[in-house]
């Protein structure tokens, strides 16, 4: 028969059986799934370490050896490895039954054997496309059934998540400023307003009293968990347990009541981040962990753009900290998205909270910027850099702490109380001398970014703190940022739980108001600060979409947002090898398709329309 005559039909192919199994098999590595050879470890293919859940659950907060178990990423098993190992259990039992229909039927026709590789792509490719389709038939089908994973589904589950999770953001926001406005205003202009000396013996005595309250909650309730355990649940298990919400509500505002530099954020992920996976599991009944990822991941984005104000960074932000490079769970990012604007307008219409700025580093010398020149550009990329070196220094530094702190007994959990305590102790002292790093910095921002007086300083009482220190100079500023980062590392080391977005933003502002004299002039002082504070922040978080976004919206800057990015992913690249939350780890499935070593292109060959 001549190549004219052949009519390829189910039992014939125009490849032969050698082909056909590499383009099988290529198709395969294509839809993300790995084959015998890989699976195998075999040379040329990737093979991978499995870290333990135990390792995984290890965080800042417990592990004061963190530089050393720094992972190599290529030995890092992805997320996704979990779904693809579920897909394999599911489809196993229909492949074999597949072989052997074919084998049978070969046998009686007498025609040749079809391949391993062919099949398992036949079968493997349908199944993918049943599991991951976002549109599996007509949009009011899939609405009328809430088809797992489609369209139709993540919208109704977005909408419910964000309901609830913006009731829970307002409950927690009222509850903790309350107690705010109780403790840090209300009762001490009562109680000691009238004193003409002594009144700085309100910061130790509140402080150490909801230092101890950290410290019985965890003994008493159990581990809260923070935002490293959180990113290391999503990753394994897809969600996070509801055990760790009472926990997590009542550790973390004693924390910010004790005016430790962590603040409400990372609670609110955790928070919500659990609602939204408790809904998915209980409420549509859902066990597919790609999808119940995908709505833990809407919770954990509700409470970003809630708190922050910024639906689109807040939402990426939850996305982009779950890796150290990016934001690898892309499928995810729309709903999630959605699911942010539905938790901002409940929250912050319950709240009567506008949306609006919240800093202002204008002045008659530095307005508000209309333009951007291109050389800010090149300056945001070296304030970046300092701002990545500052990172480094304070990662080394806590880490040391966090080493003291070992090896004094103080990481067990049943020693929660001194180790709260022994936090506390730098906590005071820092607040004592400099009022401007008490609390988590969101209104603080402001202040230490305009070098204002300590008497416009929101939280703390009294704001001239021991020895009535202001910020009225560029080696002052120094000093803040510094004071910043020693009452950061000792609130995370003393086992105090919350976020410490803010707090490294605030320290960054300060920083960069110290450095913003010994740059030119032509440089606006918005953008000394607001690179600096993305600097310090991607280095430690690597968040650098989210981060641009947040920082370029809270101040109503947007012509600093070129600046702010290239801070940014300077930061990013120079600090690729610090990896600060060690959960943060790559998708098996992301990297296997991006690095695969079967998929090297020649640069030195010359392609024309004939090569194939």
């Amino acid at each position: 028969m001549t190549l004219d005559e052949t009519t390829p039909n189910e039992g014939t192919s125009l490849l032969s059986s050698n082909a056909t199994d590499e383009v099988a098999e290529d198709s395969i590595h294509r839809l993300g799934y790995l084959t015998q050879s890989s699976r195998t470890g075999d040379a040329g293919d990737f093979s991978r370490e499995s870290h333990s859940v135990a390792d995984m659950v290890r965080t800042t907060h417990n592990d004061p050896d963190v530089r050393e178990v720094a992972e190599d990423m290529s030995k890092l098993v992805g997320s996704t490895q979990i779904l693809y190992n579920e897909m394999e259990k599911v489809t196993s039992e229909k492949v074999n039954a597949s072989l052997r229909k074919t084998a049978d039927l070969n046998k009686s026709e007498g025609a040749k054997p079809q391949s391993y590789a062919s099949t398992m792509y036949q079968h493997r490719s349908q199944s993918a496309v049943n599991f991951l389709e976002k549109v599996k038939h007509s949009f009011f089908e899939d609405a009328k059934s809430l088809a797992i994973g489609t369209i139709p589904q993540s919208i109704v589950v977005a909408v419910v998540v964000g309901i609830v999770c913006g009731i829970a953001c307002w409950a927690y926001y009222t509850v903790l400023f309350f107690f705010m406005g109780l403790l840090w205003e209300t009762l001490p202009e009562k109680l000691i307003g009238g004193w003409s000396t002594g009144q700085w013996i309100w910061i130790p005595l509140v402080s150490g009293i909801m230092c101890v309250c950290v410290g019985l909650t965890v003994v008493y309730m159990g581990e809260p968990g923070d935002l490293p355990y959180t990113v290391g649940r999503v990753h394994h298990f897809a969600y996070i347990p509801m055990d760790h919400v009472l926990p997590m509500v009542f550790a973390s505002l004693f924390s910010i009541l004790a005016g430790g530099s962590l603040g409400p954020e990372a609670p609110l992920v955790a928070i919500c981040g659990a609602i939204g996976g408790f809904i998915s599991r209980k409420l549509f009944r859902q066990n597919h962990i790609d999808v119940v990822r995908k709505h833990t991941l809407m919770g954990m984005a509700g409470a970003l753009a809630a708190f922050f104000g910024a639906p689109l960074g807040g939402s990426i932000f939850a996305l982009e900290v779950c890796s150290r490079f990016g934001v690898e769970y892309f499928e995810h990012l729309v709903e999630a998205i959605f699911c942010g604007e539905i938790c901002l307008v409940v929250f912050r219409g319950m709240s009567g909270l506008t949306i609006e700025p919240i800093w202002d580093f204008t002045s008659e010398e530095y307005p508000r910027m209309m333009e951007s020149q291109p050389t800010l550009v090149l300056y945001g990329a070296l304030i970046g850099l300092f701002g990545a070196f500052a990172a480094y220094v304070f990662a080394l530094f806590h880490w040391k702490v966090m080493g003291l702190f070992s090896r004094n007994g103080l990481m067990d959990n049943k020693k929660a109380v001194q180790r709260a305590m022994y936090g506390g102790i730098l906590i005071i002292l820092c607040g004592l001398i400099y009022p401007q790093t008490m609390f988590w910095g969101e209104a603080e921002i402001d202040v230490v970014g305009n070098m204002d007086l300590a008497s416009k300083l929101p939280n703390i009482y009294p704001t001239a703190g021991l020895i009535g220190f202001e910020m009225d100079t560029q080696f002052k500023a120094f000093q803040v940022g510094l004071a910043k980062f020693v009452a950061i590392s000792f609130t995370v080391a003393g086992g105090l739980r919350g976020g410490f977005i803010f707090p490294l933003m605030c320290a960054g502002a300060a920083f960069g108001r110290a450095l913003h004299p010994f740059l030119p002039e032509s440089v606006p002082l918005q953008v000394s600060i607001l690179c600096m504070a993305a600097g310090i922040n991607v280095a430690i978080t690597r968040t650098a979409l989210a981060s641009t976004l947040i920082l370029a919206f809270l101040p109503a800057e947007p012509f600093c947002i070129p600046a702010i990015l290239m801070a940014s992913l300077c930061s990013l690249f120079a600090t690729a090898y610090l990896p600060f939350i060690k959960t943060q780890i790559t998708r098996a499935d992301i990297d296997h398709s991006l690095f695969h070593g079967k998929h090297i292109i020649d640069a030195e060959k010359k392609l024309d329309d004939d090569d194939h």
